[in-house]
Order: structure tokens, then C-alpha cells, then sequence
């Protein structure tokens, strides 16, 4: 397996990452401890995660954690929804937002079949 870095998956879900720490920057201070934290760490999970199992020695590790990132998006994609709807984020940025994770979780998705086939 490549270097996580080089892995596009990885390079995406990263840049979401710090769009989303710039974006939430812009939250109510007293969401500082609720959703700005549970947001940031979700969208962080998933390139954690592909980073953490694709240094793992076995290809169902990796797998394994690749399902968790996928876990972590639809948490991501939830808390982007919330934010919309409290109306601490546009919903015309919030359309790009949840377009990106749906990308993203197909990209994860794609590279976990993947490993698991060639795990088999």
C-alpha cells in the first residue's frame, strides 16, 4: 500500500477537514464545546482513520478502519445538516459541504472493496 498521503481519498478528506475548522470558526462562541468540537472531530476521524489502517499490517485491519471512516462521514454529514439547520450555516454552502462528503464516501467505500477483495 501507498503512503496515506498519496492516497486521493486521503487528500480530499483532509481538505475537508480544514474547510470545516476554517468554517466553524464563524459558530457561536457557545457552541465552542458542543458543536464545533463534535463536528471538527468528526470530519478529522476519517482521514485518522485512513491514515491509522493503511499502515496496518493486515488488508481486513485496513478495511476495518476504512468502515470507520465511513461511520465518521455520516457523522459528518448529520452534524452539517444540524448546523444548517440551526442557521449557523448557509444552506448554499452547506449543498457543497454535503456534496463533498458524499464524494468522499464513495471514494472510501470504492478503496474498502477494494481491500477486501484483495484481502480474500
Amino acid at each position: 500500500m501507498q503512503h496515506f498521503r498519496n492516497l486521493k481519498v486521503w487528500q480530499r478528506s483532509h481538505k475537508l477537514v480544514l474547510d470545516l475548522y476554517k468554517l466553524t470558526m464563524g459558530f457561536p462562541k457557545d457552541e465552542r464545546f458542543g458543536l464545533i468540537s463534535q463536528l471538527r472531530r468528526s470530519a478529522a476521524s476519517v482521514p485518522t482513520n485512513i491514515a491509522e489502517g493503511a499502515k496496518r499490517s493486515g488488508q481486513q485491519d485496513f478495511a476495518r478502519f476504512l468502515n470507520i471512516a465511513e461511520g465518521s462521514l455520516a457523522e459528518t454529514e448529520y452534524l452539517i445538516v444540524l448546523s444548517t439547520d440551526l442557521g449557523y450555516l448557509a444552506s448554499t454552502r452547506a449543498e457543497g459541504l454535503l456534496e463533498e462528503v458524499s464524494e468522499i464516501a464513495r471514494m472510501v467505500n470504492s478503496l474498502r472493496e477494494r481491500v477486501v477483495e484483495n484481502a480474500a
